[in-house]
């Protein structure tokens, strides 16, 4: 199965349950298939948490029960541990010696579920496992899944009992995205169907964990022209010294962009990257990466104007997928 292919079965069964939200979901989908995570900022009711359970749902898992991928939910709450996340060394009184109790960021696909509503402490518990698939206790480090993802929710509307998460925190999701209120043809769909009851139930696997890793195998053979690459960088560097921001964004972040790009290409059934990605990803990826001076600027709108004049004052081609050429500016 082609990334293509797995893109196109994973945005079509996200649909089947998530009304009104193709855009929404092909980038959700590309974020997946990238094996980046993603952090999901929406007020209560709007499928945040029946758009994790659904990915489950559609990824193949053999060693599973169900045959799906091992899903986890973490209610993110104050009286949170660290250890209630990784997992803690417990004693075993019959063999007179402890034994780790893996923690439920051992699986496939973790809901974080309002992930503000913990401490900074109990947060950073999942900066090691986010970034390296790994969970290191007592000296030593443990593998989680290799296709392990972190769905994680937060309610932007309510600040009572919560904590801002910290910029180490926030740089580790590739992307930061909101599904927002349906439209109205949806709203009506959702009232008659209930999808959320009545279709996720009966989601299948479309996909399996094996096909997943081949896709980001195939994701690194995607062509990034070099203008192109070039206008990423620009872009990313722009925010470090824009005067509306403090903080800009990380080179982990112009890797966030670039990978999030390939796996957007390919989803959208192409092996090069062309403009139109990078202007699509460049709010979803870096937007929460940035911290504005003054709280009443929208950073999301900032980030893209960026990207915009950046794309605007690029050297253009007619083809994005060859090699480089004598250019010809385009007005």
């Amino acid at each position: 199965m082609t990334t293509f292919e797995a893109g196109k079965a994973l945005t079509e069964g996200l649909a089947s349950v998530i009304r009104g939200k193709d855009s929404t979901l092909e980038l959700f989908t590309a974020a997946f298939l990238a094996g980046g995570h993603v952090l999901i900022n929406d007020a209560p009711g709007l499928g945040k948490t029946t758009l994790a359970k659904t990915l489950a749902r559609l990824v193949g898992n053999p060693g599973s029960a169900e045959g799906t991928a091992d899903f986890r939910r973490i209610q993110f709450t104050p009286d949170l541990l660290p250890y209630d996340i990784t997992g803690v060394d417990v004693f075993n009184p019959r063999d007179q010696r402890f034994e780790f109790l893996e923690g439920p960021v051992f699986c496939d696909i973790l809901l974080a579920d309002e992930i503000n509503r913990t401490t900074p402490k109990v947060q950073s518990a999942l900066l090691e496992v986010m970034a390296e698939r790994q969970v290191t206790a007592n000296g030593t480090t443990r593998p989680v899944s290799p296709v392990f993802f972190v769905a994680a929710t937060q309610n932007p509307v309510e600040s009572v009992g919560t904590y801002p998460l910290p910029a180490a925190q926030l740089d580790r999701f590739m992307m930061q995205l909101s599904l927002g209120y349906p439209d109205e043809e949806s709203e009506r769909e959702i009232l008659h169907e209930d999808p959320a009851e009545n279709a996720l139930p009966r989601i299948m696997p479309v996909v399996s964990r094996t096909e997943i890793l081949a896709s980001r195998a195939e994701q690194k053979e995607v062509y990034c022209h070099p203008e192109l690459e070039k206008t990423l960088v620009s872009i990313v560097r722009q925010t470090r010294t824009h005067q509306a921001l403090r903080l800009g964004v990380s080179p982990r972040g112009t890797l966030s962009l670039l990978h999030a790009a390939r796996a957007l290409a390919l989803v959208r059934g192409r092996d090069w990257i062309e403009d139109s990605d990078v202007l699509d990803l460049a709010a979803p990826v870096l937007a929460h990466r940035v911290l504005t001076r003054e709280d009443r600027l929208e950073a999301g709108t900032i980030v893209a104007d960026i990207a915009k004049s950046n794309l605007k004052r690029m050297l253009r081609v007619t083809d994005w997928s060859r090699e480089p050429r004598p250019y010809e500016r385009q007005a």
